[in-house]
């Protein structure tokens, strides 16, 4: 029997008038089905063992419907526990086929298989339509959908796209409907982090954490990396190695308060100025240059300038780690946002970019990730002296603050003090590098407090902070200024405060957001300000997060925004 047949087989049941007994079934019938049910006997997978070469336990009959994981996504938005978010992730990998694996993890992360397809939420919103009652729409559905609009190009292509659309939303349930959407603008926010899904690869898969997260690493592709460990097992994931042409995931370092701590976490260091740029991954085969930012997208053409300075370099083959950045007329760095501008312009224009690099990976055949920091970086030294971020070896916190006043002094961010001992551990953010830049503190009043999602579902999250305009600069003198806003840093005690608190003093409200009366003074640890045309002030906060509440100032006392504008650098 072949799949039409089983196809045709289903809907001539589906069309029969009443209900039908063995003996007064259609001729035939009976064999069939008997015939069709022994068939899917025969092709499900044993799902009460593990499968052999350490793949773990595993049952997927029939497809996984969309809905389940929505329903996966909702559990660990709603939970704080780890473990919980890891069991949860794992349950549903468990029952996904393979061709399913990838498209399900890269919607859980926000981050489909396809990449951006060229649809953005207000179009979304618009063509969704009613929602369905039930759920129907399958992972194939989805995936092969973003394959659609990711091909529908040229003329009538936006026509097209909104029948593609209108078809997928009027199966979609409210629910899958919202979900899809956050794919699509990729703005999901579900706590399935990509280390909690390594995790919960590891456990559905029965191996180990650490074979995961190094494939994980080398490969820069989590939803493959989990199909080869689900269906392949440990010793196809341990194959996975680093490639020239194949991005990693970057190395990221903790934070320490200062350089004596950062020493006494990592020892002897090299204490390297901390730039503010933006991170890139550099690859050379031969003549051919491809330049990669810390999420692995591809930005070749962004950046020319880069791809000529590693051309002129004096080897075949590499992989080098660093920043660019864009300088002025004296050599200084650019404010950060000048530098953002021209990275993610399409077109090549000026300012230009300057590479700078810290590390390197690979270099004409050998790989250089297990090797040691300070073989890595005599490497640096011979092939990319001039490209090389400023820095020095030492355990001497003498020398490390008088590195990191000279870094301060250039324009930079701080330090980074990296383990000379230490490894490249792709991916990871442990203690072998440590971060180290000034933070600064102001005092900011509460004007209005957004509704939070998930987790935060019934609480007042994201505050609207304002600085006190004392001169009238940017209204009437004595007003308040916004310069940002932010939910980070937020205790689930100060959360239920301040839910409480803002809706005693709440003055109107709209859609999501409480406006208050402006009364109440928070304390925000800020890493710097950057311009911006949003806030009437002419400039946004980078990084805000909730230190406390100051219950013993009044608003008359939070600091002015002629202060943050003097952080400006011009």
């Amino acid at each position: 029997m072949q799949g039409r047949d089983v196809r045709w087989l289903l809907f001539g049941l589906d069309a029969l008038d009443a209900p039908f007994t063995h003996e007064s079934a259609p001729p035939g019938l009976v064999d069939a089905m008997a015939d069709l049910a022994g068939r899917f006997a025969a092709a499900a997978p044993a799902c009460d063992r593990p499968r052999s070469g350490g793949v773990g336990r595993r049952c997927h009959t029939v497809a996984v419907l969309l809905a389940d994981v929505v329903e996966t996504a909702e559990r660990v938005t709603a939970t704080s526990s780890r473990l919980a978010k890891t069991e949860a992730l794992a349950d549903l990998l468990r029952r996904l086929s393979p061709e399913e694996v990838a498209p399900a993890v890269g919607f859980l992360v926000g981050r489909a298989r396809q990449g951006r397809v060229g649809v953005g939420y207000r179009t979304v919103s618009s063509l969704l339509g009613e929602p369905a009652v039930e759920p129907s729409l399958t992972v194939h559905d989805v995936d092969a959908l973003l394959d659609e609009l990711l091909a529908t190009t040229g003329s009538g292509a936006a026509a097209l796209r909104s029948e593609t659309m209108r078809a997928m939303g009027a199966r979609a349930t409210a629910a899958e409907q919202s979900f899809v959407t956050r794919v699509l603008i990729g703005e999901m926010r579900t706590g399935a982090l990509e280390g909690v899904l390594v995790d919960a690869v590891a456990q559905a898969a029965d191996l180990p954490v650490a074979t995961v997260r190094r494939a994980v690493m080398l490969s820069g592709d989590l939803g493959g990396t989990a199909r080869i460990a689900l269906t392949e097992g440990a010793q196809a994931l341990e194959q996975v190695g680093l490639a020239v042409g194949t991005p990693v995931l970057p190395m990221l370092a903790s934070t320490a308060a200062d350089p004596a701590a950062a020493l006494a976490v990592t020892g002897r260091a090299s204490v390297e100025h901390k730039l503010d740029g933006a991170r890139i991954q550099v690859h050379r085969r031969g003549d051919e240059v491809q330049v990669f930012t810390r999420s692995l997208a591809d930005i070749t053409h962004r950046v020319p300038e880069v791809v000529d300075a590693v051309r002129a370099l004096p080897v075949r083959d590499a992989i080098f780690d660093g920043e660019t950045l864009s300088l002025d007329e004296d050599g200084g760095p650019r404010p950060f946002q000048d530098t953002m501008s021209r990275f993610g312009a399409e077109a090549p224009r000026s300012p230009l970019l300057k590479p700078w690099f810290f590390d390197v990976l690979h270099v004409d055949g050998e790989d250089l990730i297990d090797r040691p920091l300070s073989e890595r970086l005599e490497v640096l030294e011979r092939v990319a002296p001039a490209y090389r971020i400023p820095g020095e070896v030492t355990d001497d916190p003498a020398v490390a603050d008088r590195v990191s006043a000279a870094a301060l002094a250039a324009g930079h961010e701080g330090i980074v003090v990296k383990a000379i001992d230490s490894v490249y551990a792709a991916g990871r953010r442990g203690k072998s590098w440590v971060k180290v830049k000034p933070v600064h503190t102001y005092d900011f009043v509460v004007l209005g407090v957004e509704w939070g999602s998930g987790r935060r579902q019934g609480w007042l999250s994201n505050l609207h902070l304002g600085a006190l305009d004392p001169s009238g600069e940017f209204g009437e003198p004595g007003e308040l200024v916004m310069v940002g806003k932010t939910f980070k840093g937020l205790t689930d005690e100060l959360l239920r405060w301040q839910t409480e608190h803002f809706q005693t003093i709440e003055t109107r409200r709209t859609g999501h957001t409480v406006f208050v009366e402006p009364a109440t003074v928070v304390e925000i640890a800020i890493d710097g300000v950057q311009r911006s045309s949003r806030y009437a002030g002419g400039l946004a906060l980078r990084f805000a997060r909730v230190k406390r509440y100051r219950e013993d100032k009044p608003p008359e006392d939070a600091d002015t925004i002629q202060t943050l504008r003097a952080m400006l650098r011009t």
